[in-house]
C-alpha cells in the first residue's frame, strides 16, 4: 500500500517555495528599479549635456548652433503655414569703450545684463541668443515686421534705462544702450539673406546715431539712411 505524504511536509515545502519565490521577485523588483533610476540618471545627464551644448556660456542665452537649428525649423514652418517670421539683431553701443576703461569683466557684466533683459523681453516660444561678440539675436516666429520691431524696441527701451554699477559700492558707472536692426523672411529667400537684409538695418541704426531700432522697410524708404 502506498504510502500517504504527511500534508503538513507538503504545506511546509509550499510555504518555502512561495517565501523563496517572493524573495526572488522582490530581488528582480530592487534590481529593476535600481535600473530604471540608471536609466533617468543617463537621461538628465543626456539632457543637460544637450542643454549645455546649445548654451552660450557667458550669457545663458542660446548659442549659435542653436540659433541655426531654430531658425532652420521656423523657416520651414513659416513657408509650409504661410505665417510670418521674423528676426532682430541687437548690437551693443560703443562696446569696445566698456573693455577699455573699465576691463573685460566688467564688459562681461554687461553682456550679461542685456542678455537677460533681452530673454525676459521676447516670449516663451520665441528664442533669444548670441550671434556673436556683443551681438544678440532673437528670432520671433508668427511675428511679422510691425510685431517683432515693436517687441525689439521695448527691449532697447527698457536696456537705455538700466545703468551698470559697481557692486562693491553701488556707485554708477556707465549706462548702457543698444542699436537694432529688424527683418521679416521672405518665403523662398535663404536665412543668409535675411540676416543680410537685418544687418543692413543694424548698420543703419548704428551709423544713424545709435541708440534705436531701424526696421529693412525703413532702409526701403529712405527714412533710415546711414
Amino acid at each position: 500500500m502506498q504510502k500517504v505524504a504527511d500534508p503538513r511536509t507538503i504545506i511546509r515545502d509550499l510555504t518555502g517555495a512561495l517565501s523563496n519565490a517572493m524573495t526572488r521577485a522582490t530581488t528582480l523588483q530592487a534590481h529593476f528599479n535600481a535600473s530604471l533610476q540608471e536609466l533617468d540618471k543617463i537621461r538628465n545627464h543626456l539632457a543637460a549635456a544637450e542643454q549645455r551644448s546649445k548654451t552660450d556660456a557667458l550669457t545663458g542665452l542660446a548659442n549659435r548652433h542653436a540659433l541655426d537649428e531654430f531658425l532652420r525649423n521656423a523657416q520651414i514652418v513659416a513657408m509650409e503655414s504661410g505665417r510670418p517670421l521674423s528676426i532682430f539683431l541687437l548690437d551693443i553701443d560703443h562696446f569696445k569703450m566698456f573693455n577699455d576703461k573699465f576691463g573685460h569683466q566688467f564688459g562681461d557684466e554687461v553682456l550679461r545684463l542685456i542678455s537677460r533683459i533681452l530673454r525676459e523681453g521676447v516670449r516663451n516660444h520665441d528664442l533669444a541668443a548670441r550671434y556673436g561678440g556683443e551681438e544678440l539675436a532673437g528670432v520671433l516666429p508668427g511675428a511679422d515686421l510691425h510685431v517683432c520691431s515693436a517687441v525689439a524696441e521695448r527691449i532697447r527701451q527698457a536696456i537705455a534705462k538700466r545703468h551698470v554699477t559697481r557692486r562693491t559700492n553701488g556707485e554708477i558707472l556707465s549706462s548702457v544702450t543698444v542699436s537694432v536692426g529688424v527683418a521679416q523672411f521672405a518665403p523662398g529667400e535663404t536665412l543668409a539673406g535675411l540676416f543680410e537684409r537685418c544687418d543692413r538695418a543694424l548698420y543703419a541704426a548704428k551709423h544713424g546715431g545709435r541708440n534705436c531700432t531701424v526696421t529693412e522697410s525703413e532702409l526701403e524708404s529712405g527714412v533710415a539712411a546711414a
